[in-house]
């Protein structure tokens, strides 16, 4: 990861040019009067994509020749989760 020191008043100038740079990959590290004083980076990846959890089912299946089957029971249990699930309510949110 790339690590770019800039002056306050150029950050100032170009937020959203920062954002992109760091959305690819790099350390802003922003300095006021030359000492370091904000530091931009991106946040860690908090879990995985569901594209992701497929292609590693996929190859995990290739690696073993066959492909993992759900326990019935297991499988009764996650449908009726996912038949008797109820919408967010995120009314307190706001």
């Amino acid at each position: 990861m790339a690590t770019i020191h800039i002056p306050e008043s150029e950050a100032a100038r170009d937020l959203p040019g920062l954002l992109a740079r760091v959305r690819a990959g790099e350390e802003i590290v922003i300095e006021k009067d030359a000492a370091p004083s904000v530091v931009l980076r991106a946040l860690e990846p908090r879990g995985r994509l569901l594209s992701e959890s497929i292609a590693l089912a996929g190859k995990h299946a290739e690696e073993l020749g066959y492909e993992p089957r759900m326990d019935p029971e297991f499988a009764a249990d996650l449908e009726e989760i996912i038949r008797n699930r109820k919408p967010r309510d995120a009314s307190e949110w706001d």
